[in-house]
């Protein structure tokens, strides 16, 4: 899973790559979240991640890792296809809670 991380870290190196995520994010997260947020448990850390996404006073840097993440989770195209009922976001879940752990007591104050 750190590998995930790594590549994470590593597509969103610069601030204009990150700013370029986050917009992708802002346009196409909320649909994906309303189409499957009752059919997953996680979907909290998704908008506390966001929230983390959002705020100004976060670096980019420390951004990258979320943006990656949180487009891995709307994207379509993953390792295991969101269609297969019930294991279709155990990949989704993977990446967030991977995320999750990395950024540690920082992403406390982002839940609701």
């Amino acid at each position: 899973m750190n590998t995930k991380l790594d590549e994470f870290e590593e597509q969103f190196n610069t601030e204009e790559e990150a700013q370029k995520g986050s917009q992708y994010v802002e346009e196409n997260l909320w649909s994906k979240v309303e189409k499957v947020g009752n059919k997953i448990r996680f979907a909290k850390d998704v908008k506390a991640l966001y929230r983390y996404m959002r705020d100004k006073y976060v670096p980019w840097y420390r951004k990258s890792i979320v943006i990656g993440a949180l487009i891995y989770f709307i994207s379509p195209i993953d390792a295991i296809p969101d269609l297969a009922p019930l294991i279709g976001y155990l990949d989704d879940l993977g990446v967030i809670a991977a995320v999750i752990k990395f950024l540690g007591s920082e992403i406390l104050p982002y839940y609701d």
